[in-house]
């Protein structure tokens, strides 16, 4: 798209978080997913680049440190500090960098970019008037609003946020937003894998087709933001600032990171929460086309983590810290159930309940219990040396079959970015080796005659130790294909089946096909991989 060569690298984000407050578990649920998305393809042994970051500017911000007594900066720094970078540890992010709004190499290539435009007769001076939403950082329309009730009657509130609008009149500089229309439409059209989902999609072209109003990019009425490198009593709009960070983390604007700009622009997959699905897909891609740069491929818009039935909120208190989940299931468990229990793209609900009742079912007692079972009897019956393998039956062919398709299943998902269907399609061979087991009973096959020797040591090459190299090379896929998910437990478990190499080096590929266990490897039963939680 754009005419440019296709990057080799896969370029993934997440939006940038606002410091108002520390985060919530909708902000954790968007990062990880990224970072599933962004592991599955170093996995596959790709070129990636994986960025987060804070957005720090705005008037939300500047009211916020005012409420605390301190100054902006002081009060980005301390968040940034001490919430939002310990996060991405909590939850064993393996970002490649993290940008915030108020890093010099952004200000300053910020500047650049927007003097260009200027330069170019893409902004203009003219005043403006109307309802802004200071949550949202946005000035609202008409069908944007809803009537107030009960204490808030008469006045205009915010859809999203449900707090009352402020009708506000500044001189601002302009960007002719409604000029890019027509060429938006067509890249809808041309590129539908542009906005996705298909519903985000059909939004955003229902909203450009309602015309397009031209964007106020710079306020004056505070001094909290990025100024405007020609006229200093104007900082710029938040958006213009904030959308901008994914071009400048990599070098936009850098004469001295040209080359890098190129292998990894443009993005691969912008990951946005819903509500911000039209500045993602409308103002951004307008302000590239200004400036004739190449367009990102995929927006995609994912659906909202709901608390009894309404979205996360720290005004309602519906807010919580991914931390109070961490510390009772670990950040595996953390990983898998937002993965698990809520389709990606959709709105889904969390209760602790439905966290517990799956931690014990497909965590504990599916994964964990049939590793240690597994690895268990290869010490009791092999003295913990793997065995060599015998002559296979229709039950070991198909077992591997189910690994090949739940690799090629979950390949088809990640591309479709479905981290949720992906870690279904894996979870087969999870459900399979523990029915494989159920139904050829190596505990039962070890009392039969030529199966132990005297000493009960197993029998290389028996029907026993057939059984149980199998379920060791099944593990030992699952180890490849959780690695993304569940990089704990993963390496766990890789470690226990004395796998050969690395695990981040193992490609996907492999976990495709049995035979990769060497014949005498040492296989021990390390400590549970998901130990039980029991209920208080």
């Amino acid at each position: 798209m754009g005419g440019m060569a296709e990057p080799s690298c896969f370029y993934l984000t997440t939006p940038i978080y606002y410091v108002n407050d520390a985060p919530h578990i909708g902000h954790a649920y968007t990062t990880v997913a990224a970072d599933i998305l962004t592991r599955w393809h170093r996995q596959r042994q790709q070129d990636v680049w994986f960025l987060t970051g804070t957005d720090e500017h705005g008037e939300k911000v500047m009211r916020t440190a005012q409420a605390q007594g301190v100054a902006p900066q002081q009060w980005a720094d301390r968040l940034v500090g001490e919430e939002w970078r310990p996060l991405l540890d909590l939850l064993e992010i393996k970002n490649d960098d993290f940008i915030r709004t108020t890093d010099e190499r952004h200000v300053v290539a910020v500047q650049r970019f927007i003097q260009r435009l200027y330069d170019e007769g893409q902004i203009y001076k003219g005043n403006f008037e109307g309802p802004y939403c200071v949550a949202c950082e946005e000035y609202k329309l008409p069908g944007d609003l809803i009537e107030g009730t009960g204490d808030q009657e008469g006045q205009l509130l915010c859809k999203i946020h449900g707090r009352p609008v402020e009708l506000l009149s500044e001189e601002n500089y302009f960007f002719p937003l409604s000029q890019y229309g027509d060429r938006l439409l067509a890249l809808y059209e041309e590129h539908p894998e542009f906005v996705q989902p298909a519903s985000a999609r059909n939004e955003v072209i229902g909203f450009v087709r309602q015309g397009l109003r031209d964007l106020s990019i710079s306020r004056s009425s505070f001094d909290w933001g990025i100024e405007l490198p020609w006229d200093s009593g104007h900082v710029l709009y938040v958006w213009f600032d904030a959308l901008l960070n994914y071009a400048t983390a990599i070098g936009l604007e850098d004469a001295d990171k040209q080359a890098e700009f190129e292998r990894i622009w443009p993005a691969s997959v912008h990951l946005v929460g819903k509500d911000i699905l039209r500045f993602h897909a409308v103002i951004w891609p307008a302000m590239l086309m200004a400036a004739g740069l190449p367009l990102p491929e995929t927006v995609f818009a994912h659906g909202w983590l709901l608390v009894g039935g309404e979205k996360m909120s720290k005004t309602k208190l519906t807010g919580i810290h991914p931390r109070e989940i961490v510390e009772v299931f670990g950040a595996d468990a953390f990983r898998y159930y937002f993965t698990r229990a809520v389709q990606f793209g959709n709105d889904g609900s969390f209760s602790w309940e439905d966290l517990s009742a799956r931690y014990n079912a497909e965590l504990a007692n599916g994964l964990g219990n049939l590793a240690s079972r597994v690895t268990a009897m290869i010490g009791k019956y092999f003295g913990g040396a793997l065995p060599s393998v015998g002559g296979l039956t229709d039950a070991e062919a198909g077992l591997e079959a189910v690994a090949a398709k739940a690799l090629a299943d979950a390949e088809a998902a990640i591309d479709r970015i479905s981290t949720t269907d992906a870690v279904s399609a894996v979870w087969t061979l999870v459900d399979a080796t523990n029915q494989y087991l159920t139904e050829q009973e190596p505990w039962k096959v070890a009392k039969l005659p030529g199966e132990t020797d005297e000493s009960g040591a197993g029998v290389q090459g028996g029907r026993l130790a057939t059984i149980l190299v199998t379920a060791a090379e099944a593990l030992r896929a699952l180890s490849v294909l959780l690695n993304p998910v569940i990089p704990t437990a993963s390496a766990a478990l890789w470690e226990s089946l004395g796998a050969d190499g690395d695990l981040a080096a193992a490609p996907l590929a492999s976990a495709g096909s049995f035979g990769h266990l060497a014949a005498g490897t040492t296989v021990t039963k390390g400590a549970a991989l998901f130990p039980r939680i029991e209920e208080e």
